[in-house]
């Protein structure tokens, strides 16, 4: 609609990304249907024809769920992608990327830029309770209090049928170390412990429910021979060649999950990333000093690092069962090993295998041999590498990607469309994975943790990886500042447990063949549809089906 042709709005998807610099192509999305328990996105595009500042925006419905409107914000990329990137992006070029969803300001509110396009970000969070039926949801802007230059009503739909609980194992790499730094805190200080909590919460919130938990200072992008800032959780003593540990710290990191609804632990990596040839960076407190015991000075295969880690696990697996948490926790030998390490990774294998037999060992690798020799149970290949795994019938198989599955696979770069994110959660119901990792939920250093940096300004890690791959969040003053990249990841965290939903109802052949009609081929991690409005479609007949079958 127009207004006194001061102001054009439009409502638009979740999925469109609108760039200041071009003509805002995508459709009209005026209406939608949701469950019950779930979050609902849409937006608003808005453009002024002359410069509007102070510009206000609110909603009104009487929806009784929590609404909330935040502006889409801009942040710059300088390493869009690699320069052999595919097709299925929106643009190659540095830039300004829409990405950081800021909370409005009232007394501020926003700007409206002369002809350019920009979105606030509308989410509804719709309580298991809600009344079902449809809603008018209005988007006010206005100028000052009564003085209104535009308005959009979105229909919301609420279905009588509440969401799942999710059964995907879900883990972002949560780096405490990079929220003290970024806050400036003492590590392990009142202050960071109530960070944490913070990032915590929001992880949860978005169907997050596994834990990357600092045993040691987890030995992850690191440079060899470099070091990040010490988080470790466990305190060693050694005192006259015996080795004391307690485990207070990770006591509470335990209370702080289960206060805050996180499910599982993964317990940090027992040895160097890239192949297990090093022991991680572990501080103690010797004759009364501190000190670090291990690091890259280590060798994965050191006596006096094998007794201490065989000591190490014995108190663990106890304080574990003490806990009564013996079906939550994960541990991870070494990241993303290759074939030429397997001799390396099979003697860490051998060494923890008498205190771990019973529990899961997960690590990132794609070559099928380490499962083939017994070496791991629970392999998690990247998603470009899945199909000897796949072909060879792994069971609880889950995935990964990162900066490297760039080619046709689905990932979140700031570059891609969101309907590359959003198709994740088919992808994974159509295999039937049963988790899912990614490394950096908050990585504000620059690649091999180098040196700190302003996740507002940087955000390729210092050029090592492109932007959107390092982090999902950004540290605001008052906590966590989502993105659009996390709550397109959460939709589809959504659509899978929407489609689990209604399997129970008419099986599980019928849904893929809904999912799949009309496409003429199979839906799989490198072949999908490229069509954002698909999504959107699809996601409506899913919540059709449910309704009438429910």
């Amino acid at each position: 609609m127009e207004a006194a042709t001061r102001m054009e709005t439009r409502k638009i998807s979740s999925l469109v990304k609108v760039f200041a610099d071009e003509e805002l192509q995508a459709p009209i999305h005026g209406r939608g249907s949701s469950l019950r328990g779930e979050m609902y996105s849409f937006q608003v595009a808005y453009r002024a024809s002359l410069l509007i500042r102070p510009l206000h925006v609110f909603a009104e419905s009487a929806l009784q769920a929590p609404i909330s409107v935040r502006s889409v914000e801009l942040v710059p990329s300088n390493l869009a992608c690699y320069h052999d990137a595919d097709d299925h992006v929106l643009r190659r070029t540095p830039g300004l990327y829409p990405d950081l969803l800021m909370l409005l300001n009232p007394l501020k509110g926003i700007t409206g830029y002369p002809n350019q396009w920009r979105s606030v970000w509308v989410t509804v969070e719709l309580p298991p309770e809600t009344k079902p039926g449809t809603y008018d949801i209005d988007i006010v802007f206005e100028l000052k209090k009564g003085e209104e230059v535009g308005r959009e009503t979105f229909v919301l739909e609420v279905i009588a049928a509440t969401l799942p609980e999710q059964t995907l194992k879900h883990t972002e790499w949560f780096h405490t170390d990079c929220i003290a730094t970024y806050y400036k805190t003492d590590i392990f200080s009142e202050e960071h412990w109530r960070r944490i909590g913070q990032f915590i919460e929001t992880a949860v919130k978005h169907g997050m429910n596994m834990i990357l938990t600092p045993l040691f200072t987890p030995p992850l992008d690191t440079a060899v021979g470099g070091s990040r800032p010490a988080v470790q959780l466990v305190d060693v003593e050694m005192s006259e060649g015996t080795y004391r540990f307690r485990f207070d710290r990770l006591q509470r990191w335990i209370d702080l999950c289960d206060r805050l609804g996180m499910t599982y632990f993964e317990f940090s990596h027992l040895f160097t990333q890239w192949g297990a040839k090093h022991a991680p960076k572990i501080m103690a407190t010797v004759d009364g000093k501190e000190e670090q015991l291990f690091g890259w000075h280590t060798d994965s295969a050191d006596p006096e690092y094998t007794r201490f880690i065989s000591l190490f696990l014995t108190e663990l697996v106890r304080f574990v069962e003490e806990n009564g948490i013996q079906q939550r926790v994960y541990f991870h030998l070494s990241d993303e090993p290759k074939l030429e390490d397997m001799d390396t990774y099979r003697a860490a294998f051998e060494l923890i295998q008498p205190y771990l037999r019973d529990y899961p060992i997960v690590d990132a690798l794609s070559d099928l041999e380490f499962y083939k020799s017994g070496l791991i149970r629970n392999p998690i290949p990247a998603s470009n590498d899945m199909q000897p795994f796949l072909d060879h019938g792994v069971e609880d198989l889950w995935t990964y990607y990162c900066c490297a599955q760039y080619k046709q696979v689905s990932n979140r770069f700031f570059n891609m469309p969101s309907s590359r994110n959003r198709v994740l959660g088919m992808q994974i119901y159509k295999l039937q994975l049963a988790g899912f990792l990614h490394w950096g939920y908050n990585f504000w250093y620059a690649q091999f943790s180098e040196y700190p940096i302003d996740p507002f300004t940087v955000t390729d890690a210092g050029g090592g990886f492109p932007s959107g791959d390092a982090y999902l969040v950004y540290p605001g003053e008052d906590g966590p500042i989502e993105s659009i990249r996390l709550e397109v990841l959460t939709e589809a965290l959504q659509d899978l447990r929407a489609l689990q939903l209604l399997e129970t109802k008419i099986g599980r052949e019928r849904v893929v063949s809904l999912l799949e009609e009309g496409l003429g081929y199979e839906i799989t991690l490198n072949t999908y549809p490229q069509e954002t409005e698909w999504y959107i479609c699809k996601r409506e007949e899913i919540n059709q089906q449910i309704q009438i079958h429910s």
